[in-house]
């Protein structure tokens, strides 16, 4: 199975040959996945080299012109070091664009905190109108690629992984999937936490959804399964970034009706050992072992 940055890269290519107002703006990082891209298109694959603030610019004055411009780099790199640039050349001119992450929150442990942006979505939160893909498959990283770049002229963040899934999901580029249905509460599993979540909850007796577009919050689907007579309204939500990232949004499906919300996801502490994918997976407490702890706990 290819990557999640692999299926970006033959994707948005494929994609440059039919659509003549699509650009690429790169920061040096995976300029190579579009080399074969640049040499037929060399005036719509550009890459600025290591300046991200400039990146961001770059796609910025493309979308002004009516282009459709996607930009990638690791998440650190593309939301927190250009972050001003995010705000006003995209926020604030009006204009939209699809950012394209890599890295994730902990992908490339030996990389060091420098290449880790586990607060990437909630600092997007502080904007306005962005719409927000986490898949958790390669063929849902394609299809929602695919519902972004032909997205108008809206903003869109997709965060690519090298967590996945086993299996890829029928994604559509907006709500939550119902994967299994039960009455002790609902569990809503972002992207590549879907895995653990499932493995975490088996014999439980709880309902499943699963996020890959999250911003807009699906706030119906998540009403929709706690309405069902005598299922608490007790939601769990476990994410690959920061936790609690969507605690607010959920809090505020549910204003009008009493309810607890248990917010997993990566700490503000920093593991400062390097380490595997696995062992940040544990040390954050997202294995499938810690999160049946943390589940049970919360909803017994």
């Amino acid at each position: 199975m290819d990557t999640m940055r692999e299926r970006f890269a033959s994707t948005v290519s494929g994609l440059l040959g039919e659509d003549p107002l699509l650009a690429v703006v790169l920061a040096e990082i995976g300029a190579d996945g579009f080399a074969d891209a640049r040499r037929r298109h060399p005036g719509r694959v550009i890459n600025v080299g290591i300046r991200e603030q400039l990146l961001i610019g770059v796609g910025g004055g493309l979308a002004l012109t009516g282009m459709r411009p996607v930009m990638h780099t690791f998440a650190s790199f593309l939301i927190e070091r250009p972050f001003e640039q995010v705000k006003l050349d995209f926020g604030h001119q009006g204009v939209g664009g699809v950012l394209v992450s890599a890295g994730g929150s902990y992908d490339w442990p030996a990389g060091g905190f420098t290449h880790m942006a586990p607060g990437d979505v909630a600092l997007l939160d502080t904007l306005d109108g962005w719409t927000v893909h986490v898949p958790g498959h390669p063929d849902e990283a394609e299809t929602l690629l695919r519902h972004a770049v032909a997205a108008g002229d809206d903003k869109v963040y997709v965060r690519l992984s090298v967590q996945t899934n086993a299996e890829p999901r029928p994604v559509t580029g907006g709500g939550f999937l119902t994967v299994r249905e039960g009455g002790g509460g609902v569990v809503i599993a972002v992207g590549p936490m879907l895995d653990n979540v499932l493995a975490a909850v088996a014999g439980l007796n709880v309902t499943v959804l699963y996020a890959t577009s999250v911003r807009p919050f699906d706030g119906d689907t998540l009403r929709a399964a706690l309405d069902a007579p005598g299922i608490p309204a007790d939601v769990v939500l476990v994410e690959p970034y920061l936790a609690g990232t969507s605690s607010t949004a959920a809090t505020e499906a549910l204003a009008d009706r009493p309810h607890r919300v248990l917010g997993l996801g990566t700490a503000r502490r920093e593991l400062r050992r390097y380490g595997s994918i696995e062992e940040h997976l544990a040390g954050q407490g997202l294995d499938p072992r810690s999160l049946r702890e943390r589940i049970t706990g919360f909803l017994r």
